[in-house]
């Protein structure tokens, strides 16, 4: 068979053009693959992003409030045995409140001043006592909580070598369908990826259950991709 001929029908047979990154137009026999992957694997510490919110008369009084409700909060997670790397705190953000009426000018009422955390949790059986406390000081916002786990960049490895994998075993058994031979790689395209992680924003749980047990349930999914071009023999 003609080889341009032949470059031609296995190149708009076999190829998976990325729709983000397009490789210059290849003059020889190849193909391209994707290779994907996607792990679930078990939550072992979370990541909670809470948050404190005062209305007062005035901006000081809103202000003091507010790192009063955060600072008897940290308080309560180094009793908790959580380390001050693991909680972040420094923000805070100051607004006037405006009673509007038509006709008439903007009333100031007075301040609200909010105070974010966002406190890493490495051991779950703890993170419903830890979202008590938080509540219990003044803590009246649980914005998200974001599973992980501590072993991710060892789970981002097999997933990676797992998508190599699917990679060549997809460019092999097309090949092969196609009485073809692979030569060897000409390119590796590859974004890192992050792992995907369950957000958790309402947990409902009647007095029979058991709360706390209720947050370790959760699974982390993490998955990789790459693409790679092989020329043909």
């Amino acid at each position: 068979m003609n080889k341009t001929l032949l470059a031609a029908l296995v190149s708009s047979s076999l190829i998976f053009v990325s729709p983000l990154i397009q490789a210059a137009e290849l003059s020889f026999p190849h193909l391209e693959t994707v290779g994907s992957s996607q792990l679930q694997v078990d939550a072992d510490m979370a990541e909670i992003n809470v948050e404190v919110t005062i209305k007062e008369k005035t901006a000081k009084a809103a202000k003091d409030s507010s790192d009063l409700a955060v600072a008897k909060f940290i308080a309560r997670l180094k009793l908790a045995g959580i380390s001050r790397n693991k909680i972040q705190s420094a923000n805070l953000n100051l607004q006037p409140q405006y009673h509007y009426q038509k006709d008439k000018p903007a009333e100031l009422t007075g301040y609200s001043a909010s105070r974010r955390l966002i406190v890493t949790v490495d051991d779950l059986s703890n993170l419903n006592k830890i979202l008590d406390s938080a509540l219990e000081e003044g803590i009246n916002r649980i914005n998200n909580i974001a599973l992980k786990t501590s072993k991710e960049e060892e789970y981002i490895d097999k997933a990676r070598l797992a998508a190599i994998k699917d990679a060549q075993q997809k460019a092999k058994k097309l090949a092969e369908g196609f009485g073809e031979k692979i030569q060897g790689i000409w390119e590796i395209r590859y974004l890192d990826q992050r792992p995907v992680q369950p957000v958790m924003l309402r947990m409902n749980a009647g007095p029979s259950y058991d709360v706390a047990e209720s947050y370790q349930q959760g699974q982390v999914t993490i998955r990789d991709r790459v693409e790679v071009i092989y020329k043909l023999k």
